[in-house]
């Protein structure tokens, strides 16, 4: 009989987060991932049981969903290993959700969704920062201006830094440039060829437009058919993105990104305990329509990795509680742009 939560990567900087989250809720969560020794030291620690697996052996997968009735999958970058999980999960009739913001991995999960309707599964990925908050607030929009046609979003926070996991995510879309969802279609722009200065609340910052998970999930919740994402970025950061229009060619290499990814691994190691507690996502929405009139709303939460741990295990605990539905879903079609508010209790903020 399936009885449990299993966490794929459970041992890297968001999926400790997410076993936190796990064990405040007391949740009847197994650990797993492919490195043997921090898995056992995990266990340990926390008490709970463990399986070892490889992300590319499909019976090994199987076995780790036998009893399983939803995963968290936390092990990017997703592009090499969501459709490994996936399939796992189509195999053994297992909820599926992760953490990923990458857009096309989100497509091809959406071109998934006859078959988990079949076997009555459900698809939800980007149950962390990237989507949850940014797709509630577009659904929010979209209730506010329902005949809107063009989506801006934005975010910004105030300090923190990167996991290693979301550095290598970062890595692998260097020397593709950005892209933007026009007329319904994807677009490809240059690398910051798209920038814009947004009011966040607190403070005024310069965005730059990224190829951020929401050109493909704010679609599906909204129907919207132009969509811009973009990143509060200081001076320098903007120079160097544009420097790196010239270098696509090279960093597009495999050699290049391989070199690279090891510096990740030296040097990153994700947000501090201060800064994991007291720095802060901010999120901003603009919808307009063909008429001219447009709604801005902006939203105040949690650090963006903080607020992942409190999303994925939130949503999880959802469909373990048997509230989910069969097929693809983003966050905000699956349950509403009010979400975000059950997560952190904190509301949008209507600004026109």
């Amino acid at each position: 009989m399936k009885n449990q939560l299993a966490v794929y990567g459970s041992y890297g900087y968001t999926g400790k987060l997410i076993i936190e989250e796990c064990l405040k809720k007391q949740l009847p969560v197994i650990l797993s991932g492919r490195n043997e020794e921090l898995l056992k030291q995990q266990s340990e620690s926390t008490g709970l049981p463990y399986k070892t697996i490889d992300i590319n052996s499909p019976q090994a997968l199987d076995e780790l969903l036998m009893n399983a009735i939803v995963v968290i999958h936390c092990a990017g970058p997703f592009k090499f290993t969501s459709k490994q999980m996936v399939e796992a999960c189509l195999r053994t009739s297992t909820h599926y959700t992760d953490i990923t913001g990458e857009y096309m991995v989100f497509e091809m999960l959406a071109s998934l969704d006859e078959q988990a309707r079949k076997k009555n599964i459900m698809m939800l990925p980007g149950a962390g920062f990237d989507v949850v908050p940014s797709d509630c607030l577009a659904l929010h929009l979209k209730e506010k201006l329902p005949n809107a046609t063009h989506l801006q979003l934005a975010f910004a926070s105030t300090g923190g830094g990167l996991s290693r996991g979301t550095a290598r995510s970062t890595l692998e879309g260097f020397g593709y440039g950005s892209m933007i969802r026009k007329d319904g279609q994807y677009r490809p722009i240059k690398t910051a060829g798209k920038t814009m200065l947004v009011n966040f609340g607190p403070f005024e910052k310069t965005a730059v437009c990224i190829p951020w998970g929401d050109i493909a999930t704010a679609y599906r919740s909204t129907g919207i058919p132009n969509i811009e994402v973009y990143i509060g970025v200081n001076t320098r950061i903007r120079r160097i993105l544009k420097i790196t229009r010239y270098l696509n060619w090279l960093l597009r290499a495999r050699w290049v990104k391989r070199l690279i990814k090891k510096q990740i691994d030296k040097r990153i190691h994700g947000p501090s305990q201060k800064h994991l507690l007291h720095s802060k996502s901010y999120m901003w929405g603009r919808a307009m329509d063909h008429e001219g009139r447009e709604v801005i709303s902006r939203l105040e939460t949690l650090n963006g990795y903080a607020l992942t741990a409190k999303a994925s295990v939130h949503i999880a605990e959802k469909i373990l509680d048997g509230k989910s539905k069969a097929g693809y879903y983003t966050p905000a079609s699956a349950f509403g742009s009010v979400l975000i508010k059950e997560i952190t209790g904190i509301d949008f903020v209507d600004v026109q």
